[in-house]
């Protein structure tokens, strides 16, 4: 059995006071904080680099899961490893003609490497990148548009997911968007892993009983 990990998305949090917001996380029992990086061309919106996490790692010992909704993921391995990210997942649509050097890459700066599907791409396309003798490490299958918080889930995207448990067992799977108390039980009953929160963790009254509602269920799901 994987390990659940409940990361929530940093991108949903008050950015003015973001070392207190990671605090209360980790308070709250989140395993990781997921950063969303965009550089304002692979998806419309243009959010954070490694200034910001590097800012960040000064204030906390986390594991910072950093998506990458980047045109060119290679260009930001090294700044990315040298500011202290954790994991780098970057997106396959931008990846198929150098992802072999970009897994060693950052590989070689200490972080795991992953890889993202946009909600229109097949699953098949990450296959090549698992069956590798230097493989990734995770698979985030996003569950809405990437670019934006805030969107609705999509549930025909857990096919995705149910076929990446079948082929890969101990694989980590991650999905993010629209993820909540309301959809966590699909996702989870799916073989997702790995649960992605923004809105319905920053935005809940009690998020800790969030966090806990949504490990309890990938729990559930695994031993049901």
């Amino acid at each position: 059995m994987v390990k659940p990990k409940i990361a929530p998305s940093m991108l949903s949090s008050d950015f003015a006071n973001l070392a207190s917001e990671a605090e209360r996380m980790i308070r709250c029992g989140a395993d990781w904080l997921h950063m969303d990086i965009m550089d304002g061309h692979f998806v419309p919106n243009l959010t954070i680099g490694a200034p910001v996490i590097e800012s960040l790692r000064k204030h906390t010992e986390a594991y910072l899961d950093c998506h990458l909704m980047v045109t060119n993921p290679l260009d930001y391995v090294e700044p990315l490893g040298k500011a202290g990210a954790s994991g780098f997942t970057f997106h396959v649509e931008v990846s198929k003609d150098n992802w072999r050097e970009l897994v060693q890459k950052i590989k070689s700066k200490g972080m795991k490497p992953g890889v993202s599907v946009r909600p229109g791409t097949p699953i098949e396309e990450v296959y090549p990148l698992l069956d590798d003798e230097n493989p990734v490490e995770m698979v985030l299958v996003m569950t809405v548009e990437p670019g934006f918080g805030g969107q609705k889930f999509m549930p025909e995207m857990m096919d995705k997911v149910h076929a990446l448990r079948k082929k890969y067992p101990s694989l980590d799977i991650e999905v993010d968007g629209g993820l909540g108390p309301s959809t966590i039980d699909l996702a989870a009953a799916a073989g997702a892993n790995c649960i992605v929160a923004g809105s319905s963790v920053f935005g809940a009254p009690d998020p800790a009983h969030v966090i806990s509602l949504m490990r309890k269920s990938v729990e559930n799901a695994q031993t049901n």
